[in-house]
C-alpha cells in the first residue's frame, strides 16, 4: 500500500476517534446538565422555603392586588428563604392568574408547590374576630373593618340602617346589643352584611331558652338585659364578683320606680369619657342616657357588656339594698346602703377622699 493511503486511513481514524470524544463529553456536560436541572427543579418545587421559626405567619393579599403585589407582601414578612425560586414557581404554577384575595397562613416548612397551591386555591387561614371595651357605634365599627376586608362606613351604614336594624330584630340604638364580646373564627374577606348575619346567629345561641327564662322572670327582654348589663360593667370594671349585687340595686330601683341615677349613663349622655368625677353640670345633660333626669333604662347599651355582666343581670343577688358608691379606700369595690342617710354618709368619706387626692 503507498504511503498517502496510510496516511489518509489514519487520518480518518483519528477523526472518528475526535468525534466520538466530543459527542462522549457533549452527552457527559448534558447530562450533568439534566441532572443540575433536575436537582435544582425538585429544589424550587420540593424543598422547604418557608421558615417562620415557630412563630404564626399570616400575610393578606387584598382585593384588586396582582401577583407581583401579592408575593412582595409575602416577601416582605422575612420568612421566605429563597425569593427567586418563589417567584420562578408560582410563575410556572400560573399564580399570576389565579390571585385570590384573603388571609393565609405561611406554614413552617411549606415548599414553593405548597404555598402557591394554596394561595390559588384562596385556602384561607381563619381569624380569631374580638371586640371589647367598645362604647359607641363608630368604635365597634373601626375595630371590626380592623380585622376583616370591610370598611368602616359599610360597617356603620348598616348599624345605623333604621329598615336594615329591625330586618334583625332590632333599632338602631340596641343593635349593638346583638354583639355578645367574645372569640368568634371567620375568615379575614367576610363582608359587611355577612358579619351582621353572622352576629345575629352568635346572638341567638347566646340567648338559650335557660336565658330567656331568667329574663322573663324579671320582666325584661334581650335588649333591657343587655342595657342594664352595659351599665352594671361601666360601674363594677374591676371585680367582676360584685357585679351581682349591683345589679340587684338598679332591679330593686326599677320595681320601685326610682331613678336608675347611675353616673356611666351620665358620662354616656356628655359624650366625654374622661369624666372621673360627675358634677351637677353634667347632670343637666338633656339625653335620654341621663338617668339622673330620666326614669327607668336608657334606650340602649352604653356599653358592650360581657357576658358576665350579662348573666349578673339574670342572676342577681336578692337584697333590699337600693343605694351605693364606691368605697373610699379606692379599692375597687363599693359601699352599699338600703336608706339615702346611710348612703349619705358612705357618699361623703368617698367624696372627701376624691377631694384629698386631688381628684376633680
Amino acid at each position: 500500500m503507498s504511503q498517502p493511503a496510510q496516511k489518509s486511513i489514519l487520518e480518518r481514524r483519528d477523526q472518528s476517534l475526535k468525534r466520538r470524544r466530543r459527542w462522549a463529553t457533549v452527552s457527559v456536560i448534558f447530562t450533568l446538565g439534566l441532572v443540575c436541572f433536575s436537582y435544582y427543579f425538585y429544589q424550587v418545587f420540593f424543598t422547604a422555603n418557608i421558615e417562620t421559626k415557630g412563630k404564626p405567619t399570616h400575610v393578606i393579599i387584598r382585593r384588586g392586588e396582582d401577583w407581583k403585589k401579592a408575593l412582595k407582601t409575602i416577601d416582605e414578612t422575612g420568612v421566605v428563604v429563597d425569593k427567586l425560586s418563589l417567584h420562578f414557581v408560582a410563575k410556572l404554577m400560573k399564580y399570576p392568574e389565579h390571585v385570590k384575595p384573603g388571609r393565609y397562613e405561611l406554614k413552617e416548612g411549606y415548599t414553593n408547590r405548597q404555598l402557591v397551591n394554596v394561595l390559588k386555591a384562596g385556602l384561607q387561614s381563619p381569624l380569631k374576630l374580638t371586640f371589647t371595651n367598645v362604647r359607641l357605634r363608630g368604635e365597634l365599627a373601626e375595630k371590626l373593618s380592623n380585622q376583616i376586608d370591610a370598611r368602616p362606613t359599610q360597617i356603620d351604614s348598616l348599624l345605623s340602617s333604621p329598615s336594615y336594624t329591625r330586618s334583625l330584630g332590632f333599632d338602631t340604638t340596641t343593635v349593638l346589643s346583638m354583639f355578645i364580646p367574645n372569640t368568634y373564627e371567620l375568615y379575614w374577606n367576610t363582608s359587611a352584611t355577612n358579619l351582621m348575619e353572622r352576629m345575629k346567629k352568635e346572638y341567638e345561641k347566646f340567648w338559650t331558652p335557660a336565658r330567656d327564662a331568667q329574663r322573663e322572670k324579671l320582666n325584661l327582654t334581650r335588649a333591657q338585659v343587655s342595657t342594664l348589663a352595659s351599665i352594671v360593667e361601666a360601674e363594677q370594671q374591676q371585680h367582676a364578683d360584685e357585679r351581682p349585687r349591683i345589679a340587684g340595686v338598679y332591679l330593686n330601683r326599677l320595681k320601685k320606680g326610682m331613678k336608675l341615677q347611675a353616673d356611666p349613663t351620665v358620662v354616656y349622655a356628655n359624650r366625654d369619657f374622661t369624666i372621673k368625677r360627675v358634677l351637677n353640670v353634667h347632670l343637666k345633660k338633656d339625653s335620654p342616657y341621663n338617668t339622673y333626669k330620666y326614669a327607668g333604662l336608657p334606650p340602649g347599651p352604653i356599653n358592650l357588656p360581657s357576658i358576665a355582666s350579662i348573666d349578673a343581670v339574670l342572676k342577681p343577688e336578692q337584697h333590699n339594698y337600693i343605694y351605693f358608691c364606691a368605697k373610699e379606700d379606692f379599692s375597687g369595690y363599693h359601699a352599699f346602703a338600703t336608706n339615702e342617710r346611710d348612703h349619705i354618709l358612705n357618699a361623703r368619706r368617698y367624696q372627701a377622699e376624691l377631694t384629698r387626692a386631688g381628684i376633680r
